[in-house]
């Protein structure tokens, strides 16, 4: 089977897919997160964790997608501060798109928790002997390191992603390049 790669004018179809699956997956899991936080809904706790490993699978085939392919080219000349910034928001967007699967594994998993993937077990929940109910903890300061992570690392997530769009809504009404339409699968 031969891979077929992104190409100056088009986007290649397991690009345009590996994008927009893992936006939807991040948009999803960051809004999931921020709700569960504010409203203490916690009851959607076993979904975000079953999301987060698909998305943490997906953002691995991204990124091997990515090293397999290269970086898109630009579409026109920019200035060079423009183009850095790009660079930046990417490295930043990939970056968290692998740390916070894994901060939210070693989080729930250190923590006792558990993790599983829509009901299979991938990481075992650890009772309380005394309190069946409560989880122990296999490793506190791993699991607190793992929360802390996970909380910077979605607010820089947050505002990648919203460069990330500014960007594509700049490139498209002022630029008025095919940047946005190229990830839309558009010549």
């Amino acid at each position: 089977m031969k891979l077929i790669k992104d190409t100056p004018l088009t986007l290649s179809k397991t690009t345009i897919s590996l994008h927009w699956i893992v936006a939807v997956l991040i948009i999803g899991l960051l809004g999931s997160g921020l709700y569960m936080e504010n409203f203490e809904a916690f009851f959607l706790m076993s979904w975000h964790k079953s999301f987060g490993v698909l998305l943490f699978a997906f953002a691995l085939l991204r990124v091997t997608w990515r090293i397999i392919n290269g970086w898109p080219k630009h579409t026109n000349t920019h200035p060079q501060y423009e183009m850095i910034l790009a660079k930046v928001i990417h490295y930043v967007l990939i970056i968290s798109m692998l740390l916070m699967p894994i901060s939210g594994l070693i989080t729930s998993g250190m923590g006792g928790h558990g993790v599983d993937l829509f009901g299979l077990e991938i990481i075992p929940h650890n009772p309380n002997p005394e309190n069946p109910q409560r989880s122990m903890p296999f490793s506190e300061s791993w699991s607190d390191l793992g929360k802390t992570v996970h909380g910077i690392t979605a607010n820089a997530l947050l505002v990648a992603l919203g460069l990330h769009i500014v960007g594509a809504i700049k490139h498209h009404v002022i630029d008025k390049d095919n940047t946005l339409t190229r990830m839309l699968g558009k010549k």
